[in-house]
């Protein structure tokens, strides 16, 4: 099936290339260094070559594919938002259009019922990422529900692509509720560190990916993970010391062709072989006997993924690929982005520090970012704000207390006020600065309780805890 596939079409290609052509032309504009520049050109070619195997036809600045239909039409074209892996691109100020991400994907709305259905399967408050729709869109955990409740089992599978020392905000979403479910769910996790991945695509040397998944893998355990059913491994390490995982790898790259994985992921001939095969590597822990420490020989323990929208890609694959090798398909559970202090048009980058709150961040640069960067959904003037009131759905201050404040009561009498104009922007930004700073001061204190010894307890493959055989 195409969907499960996830073929880039000849449209989001089109905006792939317009939107990393604007951020070749910031780049040097901006003076940054030759790497930089230079990555981010391979990366424009690399989709002006997947765009002509798409289409059969060069790339054209205003001139999207088979742009034949009338101009209403192509203007509604151009403001189709792009999201693969590695580029997150949307015109609108309120972010992606997460409907219509559902649709060109092929995944599933997280409703109110199937919301119900996780609370009472577990017996939880359900997290305030699924009551609030941050946590959106599905692939078969109805699938993962049943199981669960006629005590069949079912483990957890997320990870991390260590690129920096320092992890941000945004890097936190998913293992905040993947703890979430870990704790209600009482089942083993696995916890994919990506150094591999960040060698193969970052100028990195080998010993500095590695030693960044360390130095994440500290910020994750901060998080609160059961050591005793919680394993975090490197790649770099473990693929070299279980042959069952590699023997997964070897698998899935047999049923992906060159082809599909152009397709999906926009490779190009000037790729590295490293890259082109690296998606087997990400898509091998949705398999049980690639954790033979904890699972034995048992391939048929279905895997469920918590993640952001834009790493589907690397499971549709998966998806597609695991009946043909007699697995179970994984499921998964979709967040949307964390927006970039400036607005959610892209997601927060590492690279630059004032788009982004770094779990390393003082008090002091947390208040200062917020306060001078974090896009405003106020009016010019505090009479025109008091009179038509602010617009929740663009002001970022806004989008980040949806994340991070628990009390819904709360959060609903903040956006009640703003929007009616009875709180003003300074207000609204004292709020949230409120609820960072200690978030931030808690998390960066359990970090200091992370040994070097606990990483290694973690990151050594082992037998892990669950209630079923």
């Amino acid at each position: 099936m195409a969907d499960e596939q996830g073929c880039a079409s000849g449209l989001e290609l089109f905006h792939g290339i317009t939107a990393q052509a604007e951020r070749v032309r910031a780049l040097k504009a901006g003076q940054a260094s030759k790497d930089d520049v230079d990555s981010a050109v391979r990366l424009l070619l690399s989709l002006k070559m997947a765009y002509r195997a798409a289409t059969g036809e060069d790339y054209k600045v205003d001139s999207p594919p088979g742009d034949r239909a009338p101009a209403g039409d192509s203007a509604t074209e151009a403001e189709e938002d792009f999201v693969d892996p590695w580029t997150v691109q949307t015109s609108s100020a309120k972010g992606v259009d997460y409907d219509k991400l559902i649709v060109r994907f092929g995944s599933s709305k997280i409703d109110r019922e199937l919301v119900n259905r996780i609370e009472r399967a577990t017996g939880q408050k359900p997290h305030r990422f699924l009551r609030r729709g941050i946590f959106f869109s599905h692939r078969d955990m109805n699938q993962v529900l049943d199981a669960y409740e006629n005590k069949k089992p079912f483990y957890l599978y997320t990870g991390r692509g260590p690129s920096s020392e320092a992890m941000h905000l945004g890097h936190l979403i998913p293992f905040i509720f993947t703890k979430w479910l870990q704790d209600v769910f009482n089942v083993p996790l696995v916890i994919q560190m990506t150094d591999d991945e960040k060698y193969l695509w970052k100028d990195l040397t080998l010993d500095q990916s590695h030693g960044y998944a360390v130095e994440n893998a500290k910020d994750i355990i901060a998080c609160g993970f059961d050591i005793n059913k919680t394993l975090i491994f490197s790649d770099l390490d473990y693929m070299g010391s279980t042959p069952a995982f590699y023997k997964n790898v070897v698998k899935i790259q047999k049923h992906v062709t060159f082809n599909q994985v152009k397709g999906i992921f926009g490779f190009t001939d000037s790729d590295s072989i490293g890259k082109i095969s690296f998606p087997a590597i990400q898509a091998a822990p949705s398999f049980s006997n690639s954790f033979p420490h904890i699972f034995g020989a048992k391939s048929d323990v279905q895997c469920l993924i918590p993640c952001a929208i834009d790493q589907d890609p690397y499971f549709r694959m998966t998806r597609d690929v695991a009946p043909r090798i007699g697995y179970p398909k994984p499921a998964l559970l979709h967040s949307t982005f964390f927006p970039a202090l400036q607005g959610a048009q892209t997601k927060m980058s590492a690279s630059d520090a004032n788009s982004s709150i770094f779990l390393t961040d003082s008090a002091r640069q947390i208040k200062d970012k917020v306060n001078k960067h974090a896009f405003s959904g106020g009016r010019d003037t505090i009479e025109e704000h008091r009179q038509l009131g602010g617009n929740c759905d663009v002001d970022v201050s806004y989008m980040y207390l949806t994340f991070f404040l628990e009390d819904d009561d709360k959060l609903e009498q903040i956006r009640k006020d703003y929007s009616s104009g009875a709180m003003l922007t300074g207000e609204l930004k004292k709020e949230l600065i409120e609820v960072l700073q200690p978030l931030i001061a808690e998390h960066q204190a359990r970090r200091k309780e992370v040994t070097d010894e606990i990483v290694r307890e973690f990151m050594t493959p082992r037998k892990l805890f669950y209630d079923f055989q």
